[in-house]
């Protein structure tokens, strides 16, 4: 199955993310319903033995790439490659990271040619709480000597749930294995086993209105349950077919969320 394109959002405060993830910054990140491939977002990372909040651009560029514009929006990684692929395995050994979520966004296809359907489903804790994302991250530096942190998160199998409408599915950490995670110095298959599907009971899945298509959406009726009196007719789905990005950049996989 094909990915459509990758959406997630972060609602809770500053304030809720600072308690789960433990760092000492205090950033004014707003209420983001519907983050898309490009934007800057929010990344925990270990820096000299303390947890660190940072902005990242959402798209990872491995160092050796000279020209970002000629290399494909890798905005997931697939795990069960991460390891051998040279582009990802320096990350994966060293810079290990999480992005703080509190919901993600993915389409499910049904029919095909112009008769075809998509429906938007959000993925979200039934308690609403946050979770996060296991992510690498790498600085890009350009050409000019500017430098760019960027950062993708990482999938594997689709759990019972997400197999439903998809084949691949965000690697979810617990946050007992945070500190695993993070710490460079874990041991390869320390980390490497927690790149498992998440627990069946962590997610619920809902399904939504089109909103979530356009990325200039970005308010709480993103994530208004589907409502079939004010839904459109197929012929909007041109709309979506417009919003995915990096539709042009595939690298094995990895330009799609899943």
């Amino acid at each position: 199955m094909d990915g459509m394109c990758g959406r997630y959002a972060i609602t809770l405060p500053p304030t809720a993310m600072r308690s789960l993830f433990g760092y000492s910054e205090q950033p004014n990140f707003p209420p983001r319903y519907n983050i898309a491939p490009t934007q800057p977002v929010p990344v925990v990372r270990q820096h000299e033995g303390h947890r660190q909040f940072m902005l990242m651009r959402w798209g990872f560029i491995p160092g050796w790439v000279k020209d970002a514009r000629d290399f494909p929006l890798v905005i997931n990684i697939r795990g069960e490659s991460a390891a051998t692929k040279p582009s990802f395995r320096a990350a994966l050994t060293r810079r290990r990271c999480l992005m703080p979520a509190d919901g993600f966004y993915e389409w499910h296809r049904l029919g095909q040619g112009r008769q075809a359907e998509n429906r938007a489903y959000l993925f979200r804790r039934p308690d609403r709480g946050l979770f996060a994302f296991a992510a690498l991250w790498e600085t890009w530096h350009s050409q000019d000597g500017s430098e760019i942190d960027t950062v993708a998160l990482v999938n594997g199998t689709a759990n019972g749930l997400m197999s439903a409408i998809h084949d691949r599915c965000p690697v979810i950490l617990d946050s007992r294995d945070f500190d695993a995670w993070l710490d460079p110095a874990t041991e390869t298959q320390t980390y490497s086993a927690l790149l498992r599907p998440p627990p069946e009971d962590l997610l619920e899945m809902v399904r939504i209105g089109s909103a979530v298509n356009k990325v200039a959406n970005d308010g709480p009726e993103v994530q208004a349950p589907f409502d079939p009196a004010t839904a459109e007719a197929p012929k909007s789905l041109a709309v979506t077919a417009r919003a995915k990005p990096a539709a042009r950049a595939r690298d094995d996989g990895q330009g799609s969320l899943f």
